[in-house]
């Protein structure tokens, strides 16, 4: 038997991190560098779909995420103004239907799960990648500080601005989707009693939709407004914003919504960029994991959960090929390619369908909601998704 292979993985973050745990639980050697000195604790909700928590189950830490996970009965999507039903799929069916529930989380709550899980990955913070060498046998790392590190493979799971997607295939040609994102972190308690904040909510309206979903056990409501506009094209989700921006933007929303905006202490903006899906993810002993691989719009719910498929894969192809990690590597990215593509362009036909601006074209795509609820048949879900959701990355990995 051979020494356990080093694997050294660029960015600690939710995609990074599982993909540590999963290769550890290989024997794997792990080094997560991660750029920021501190560890990340950005208020953000996530939305964890079935096929996501099934990743968990596989990696053995189910129960952690359902600790700290939140889950509705139903997903209920609303008409922008009078706030009439436009549908409600009953997420309460998802564990007999797809093998396991929708769940919701603070995004700090799922990485202290994540870091706590670990028992032999050595995480170093404060090491920014600047560049990658893909060799023939090993990959190497130089970081901004002048160090460097070899390890037999290196995986960029760097994020959207991905320093090793830049320097194995150059850089990207992000496109401007028209469309600016606010988000804020309401406290339940001081949510009035007749807004309901316990199920999933999309308000959908011209030019623009609004989620918004409990988090940390119900104790908090994350909310996401997007609406089409070029007044800010800055692509940071840390950027702090003043209230009166977003409910300037909403102003003609219902109240049940519109209500919800002062509640929170803080608000962000960052504007959305799409970006074409890439047909190769590795480059000698150099690959691609989570959104530096396949970066998607936000619309089917499906970054984190993509991100921490691709990290199960990873780890269950290096272990079935030993030390043949070339053909584990090929194997990785012939396997998860296409189910990552038809995520990011089906992210993108969303996009369109959300933000109708005829009020002909939202009753006809309303009507479409209606008659899927009523004739859908075996998937239950409002967009069609089934395919996604069922999907159950433990199979990969036995």
């Amino acid at each position: 038997m051979g020494r356990a292979p080093r694997i050294a993985i660029i960015g600690g973050g939710i995609g990074g991190l599982a993909a540590a745990l999963a290769l550890e639980r290989r024997g794997a050697e792990v080094v997560v560098c991660e750029q920021s000195p501190v560890h990340s604790e950005i208020g953000a909700g996530l939305n964890l779909t079935p096929n996501a928590v099934k990743a968990f189950r596989a990696l053995g830490i189910e129960d952690q995420i359902e600790a700290i996970g939140s889950g509705s009965e139903f997903m209920a999507i609303r008409s922008w103004r009078s706030g009439r039903f436009i549908s409600r799929t009953r997420r309460g069916d998802f564990p007999k239907v797809f093998g396991a529930p929708n769940l919701t989380v603070h995004r700090a709550d799922l990485l202290n799960v994540l870091r706590g899980a670990l028992k032999t990955t050595d995480i170093r913070l404060g090491m920014r990648c600047v560049a990658v060498d893909g060799g023939d046998r090993s990959a190497a790392v130089r970081f901004a500080d002048g160090s460097t590190l070899e390890a037999d493979i290196v995986v960029g799971a760097d994020g959207i601005h991905s320093a090793v997607r830049k320097s194995l295939f150059g850089a990207d040609r992000p496109r401007f989707t028209g469309c600016i994102c606010w988000r804020g972190m309401a406290p339940a308690a001081a949510v009035p009693r007749d807004i309901n904040i316990a199920d999933g909510t999309m308000w959908m309206g011209p030019h623009g939709h609004v989620v918004h979903y409990p988090v940390r056990r119900g104790e908090l409501v994350n909310i996401v407004a997007h609406f089409d506009s070029d007044a800010w094209t800055g692509e940071s989700w840390t950027h702090e914003c003043d209230v009166a921006e977003v409910t300037t933007a909403y102003a003609a929303w219902n109240p049940a919504l519109t209500r919800l905006y002062p509640l929170s202490q803080r608000w962000y903006k960052w504007a959305l960029y799409d970006r074409d899906p890439l047909e190769r993810w590795t480059k000698g002993r150099a690959t691609l994991l989570g959104d530096s691989a396949h970066a998607m719009l936000p619309y089917l719910g499906q970054g984190a959960g993509m991100a921490i498929e691709d990290g199960c894969v990873l780890a269950a192809m290096i272990g079935r090929h030993g030390e043949d990690l070339d053909t584990a590597l090929s194997a990785y990215e012939r396997l998860r390619v296409p189910r990552t593509k038809a995520t990011v362009l089906g992210s993108r036909a969303r996009a369109k369908e959300n933000h109708l601006a005829s009020p002909w074209a939202r009753l006809k795509r309303d009507m479409k909601f209606a008659l899927r609820e009523r004739f859908g048949g075996g998937d239950t879900t409002a967009f069609k998704v089934g395919w996604l959701y069922e999907y159950d990355v433990g199979r990969e990995m036995r």
